[in-house]
Order: C-alpha cells, then sequence, then structure tokens
C-alpha cells in the first residue's frame, strides 16, 4: 500500500526523494514484519519444547 502511495505521489509531484523516502518506510515496515515473524516464530518452539518435557 505504501509502495502504491509513494508511486502516485512521484507521478504527482515528479519528486523522487518523496517516492524514495515512502519507499524506505515501506522497506522498514517489511523488516519490522520479519523480525516479528521470527520472535513469534521461537517463542512457538520454546513452548512446545516446554510442553514436550512435562509428558
Amino acid at each position: 500500500m505504501i509502495k502504491q502511495i509513494a508511486w502516485n505521489t512521484f507521478k504527482k509531484t515528479g519528486n523522487i526523494d518523496t517516492f524514495l523516502e515512502l519507499k524506505q518506510i515501506s522497506n522498514i515496515e517489511e523488516d519490522i514484519r520479519a523480525e516479528n515473524y521470527e520472535i513469534i516464530k521461537s517463542e512457538r518452539n520454546s513452548n512446545s519444547r516446554k510442553n514436550s518435557i512435562r509428558l
């Protein structure tokens, strides 16, 4: 969605800096999502190990 906003802004203004700034924001959001996924994945793995030990 941000990529589309960035592209539309660039088309209207012709300012490449605006496009690049919005693109950086998009990349940061993707990195945050990836980090959150890794955290959740590791929490699930550690929780499953705890459950198997109890059995």
